[in-house]
């Protein structure tokens, strides 16, 4: 098996990704059997596909294989990992005593630090970690139990990517419990909602190696067998989408791909699967794929829904549960980098301020999560006659803003005017979220190297809209609406995994603060276009009535 994984030398960043995954599986449940010889080449295989595998795939091996993490040499490798990566596989990794003596010396303070903060560890890892002294790690430990910790106070002895890490897995947590609150209120008791209320929701499968399901448990079997995960469906046709066939294609694990069945009333409809490749642990040959399906998520639907009235006291209450744990976070580091209570080294003072950038980051992604949840549950109203925003100025402002990330993504941004002037009906903090969110989310998506192009656009004085429009970035040219719509959609093809706030996210996001506000977000087939009230009629009407006086 080992043998046949090396000798395909992968040069395509998937086949990198799969390799990595299997070489890390073999020697997380086999590397004790194996030979010198297989064990050192797979472990210089994963130190030369290291640069080649993203951090979040490498997360995700880390937390897969670290509770069977009993190979000394793998975990020395994940160890001297990022600090991200590194943290997953020591929090639960179990190794002798003399495996953990082994690897002290040559493992970062970092390591060290989420070492020291384990409650399971034999007594003389802990006297090894005193004996080299406090300044071996990076922050000094809690002396209570993580376990024991009141929720509101978060745990810093994991580095700061480990911190965002679980801010980020809370506002998961916060999008997961909206979805059940939404969908547990005010469900009419009507026959069809009794009957959506037997859906099945959930089953498991198995493919063989041609990507036809051969085996399903807990759905009607009619439903599933003989479908194919291996070519994309199209038209509404019982199968999966292309996300699902991509990843078969390059033997990657399937994350929350479309479905639809068709069937009795408890089966057919939307599903989301995922699934993992397995070989024969013998030959090392591709056998077909195993997961499971589940009904999707409120936030994985497209929006247009209507949401409950009562909701929003209960999604403002979660949100506030979001920001107590994320404040504390910032606090505690602001402490740090202030040195409030002593001095503190340059280093320590430069992860707190890291620490400090990344949670505002984080409280802009709930302060947008926040506006959707508002924006969802007011209907489109007139803004007052007062609001009116100069559009031009607001892009302007946008794309200054946007400088330092457009270098980073090394993209341009060009976005002419056409006409004018170009006065809105909407309220200026709104317009610049709109602008900036929608911009932004294109630019995360374009390729190195590319120009995104625009347009803002006023035809006429007497005009009622003014549009901006956005050309569809090279990535995302030939995708559905539904598509660009969809959280769980990847540009690249696979969907390792989506960010909470995707793309469709952001569209979505865009295209409510827009309906509130009179106007709406239109995705053409070669661009993306925002429409807002035009204020120029009015503005004329006024000017003429002050020349008339």
């Amino acid at each position: 098996m080992i043998a046949t994984i090396l000798r395909q030398a992968p040069t395509e960043r998937r086949a990198s990704i799969a390799a990595w995954r299997q070489l890390s599986d073999i020697l997380a449940q086999r590397g004790n059997q194996l030979g010198d010889d297989d064990i050192r080449r797979s472990l210089h295989a994963l130190a030369v596909l290291r640069p080649r595998v993203p951090e979040a795939v490498r997360r995700d091996c880390a937390r897969a294989i670290a509770k069977h993490g009993r190979f000394a040499p793998l975990v020395a490798l994940y160890a001297n990992d990022v600090p991200a990566v590194a943290a997953i596989m020591l929090r639960s990794a179990q190794l002798s005593e003399a495996d953990w003596l082994a690897m002290l010396p040559v493992t970062s303070a970092m390591a060290r630090s989420v070492l020291a903060g384990r409650t399971d560890l034999p007594h003389g890892i802990y006297r090894a970690l005193a004996s080299l002294g406090s300044a071996s790690v990076a922050l000094p430990q809690p002396a209570v139990a993580a376990e024991a910790a009141p929720a509101s106070v978060v745990s810093f002895h994991a580095a700061p990517d480990a911190a965002i890490e679980n801010g980020t897995s809370q506002i998961s947590e916060l999008v997961r419990r909206i979805d059940k609150y939404q969908a547990t209120r005010g469900q009419p008791a009507t026959p069809a909602a009794a009957a959506a209320h037997q859906q099945r929701s959930a089953f498991l499968f198995e493919t063989g190696p041609d990507g036809v399901i051969q085996w399903v448990d807990g759905v009607t079997r009619g439903a599933v067998i003989g479908l194919s995960i291996a070519e994309a469906a199209f038209g509404g046709e019982p199968g999966t989408d292309g996300v699902a066939a991509g990843a078969f294609r390059q033997r990657a694990e399937i994350l929350n791909a479309r479905m639809m069945l068709e069937g009795t009333p408890a089966d057919a409809g939307e599903w989301r699967i995922s699934a993992l490749p397995w070989f024969d642990p013998a030959t090392g040959q591709f056998r077909g794929y195993r997961g499971s399906a589940r009904r999707p998520n409120r936030s994985e639907t497209p929006y247009g829904r209507p949401v409950a009235a009562d909701s929003g006291d209960s999604i403002r209450q979660l949100i506030h549960e979001l920001r107590s744990p994320l404040n504390a976070i910032s606090g505690f580091a602001q402490i740090v980098a202030g040195q409030m209570f002593g001095p503190v080294s340059q280093s320590y003072r430069t992860m707190a301020d890291t620490i400090v950038a990344d949670a505002l980051s984080v409280q802009t992604i709930i302060d947008d999560l926040e506006t959707a949840a508002r924006s969802n549950a007011i209907s489109a109203i007139d803004p007052s006659p007062g609001e009116i925003v100069d559009m031009g100025a607001v892009v302007t402002q946008v794309e200054s803003d946007l400088a330092s990330l457009l270098s980073e993504q090394r993209v341009d941004l060009s976005i002419s005017r056409v006409g004018g002037p170009f006065l809105g009906l909407a309220n200026d903090a709104n317009a610049r979220r709109m602008v900036g969110r929608l911009l932004t989310a294109l630019i995360d998506v374009s390729e190195t190297g590319a120009i995104l192009v625009g347009q803002l656009v006023t035809e006429s004085p007497h005009d009622d809209m003014l549009q901006l429009r956005i050309v569809r970035p090279a990535t995302i040219r030939f995708a559905t609406a539904s598509d660009l719509l969809d959280p769980g959609f990847s540009p690249e093809g696979e969907a390792p995994g989506a960010a909470v706030l995707s793309l469709g996210f952001s569209l979505r996001l865009v295209d409510s603060l827009a309906r509130a506000a009179g106007g709406r977000l239109d995705i053409g087939h070669n661009a993306l276009t925002l429409h807002l009230r035009s204020a120029n009629s009015r503005a004329e009407a006024g000017l003429e009535a002050q020349q008339g006086e």
